[in-house]
């Protein structure tokens, strides 16, 4: 027993703390405004638009075309253009050598003589270029008689 009583005298001086203790209350209140006015700019860097000239590709040799683009930008409108010109001078060479290759040769110097510098140069030469189914002397009569069927001087950009 003499075990006993200290631990039944702890039990008696703690059990009324125990008994009594209190809770802890916590209140709180809080209030809060805000009032904020802001004022902003924004700045926005960006590379100007562009405008873009299309590719015009004429790769095969045996088309008598250039092809041809361009572009102009503003600040506020782009356009671009391209296209195709057609050569006439390649595609008179090019009937010409047809021609030729099909055993045609008044014809192929025929289809030459359309232009005036081959013209010119075959009146000069004494060798006038066909006209009417004639060749020679008989030809230079029919050129010289009807100058309005001559071909056209064509004016050189200089």
């Amino acid at each position: 027993m003499k075990n006993i009583a200290p631990a039944v005298l702890f039990i008696m001086l703690t059990l009324p703390s125990i008994g009594y203790s209190e809770p802890i209350v916590t209140d709180s209140t809080s209030r809060s405004f805000t009032e904020s006015t802001s004022n902003s700019t924004t700045t926005v860097k960006s590379p100007p638009p562009t405008a873009v000239a299309p590719a015009i590709t004429v790769i095969n040799s045996d088309v008598c075309a250039v092809g041809y683009s361009g572009a102009a930008q503003t600040q506020i409108l782009g356009i671009s253009f391209g296209g195709t010109a057609t050569d006439k001078n390649c595609e008179r060479l090019k009937l010409a050598r047809s021609i030729y290759d099909m055993g045609m040769k008044v014809a192929a110097v025929s289809v030459m003589c359309q232009d005036e510098r081959v013209f010119t140069a075959m009146m000069n030469a004494g060798t006038p270029c066909p006209a009417d189914g004639k060749i020679g002397d008989a030809a230079k009569e029919i050129w010289v008689a009807n100058p309005e069927r001559q071909p056209k001087k064509v004016k050189s950009i200089e």
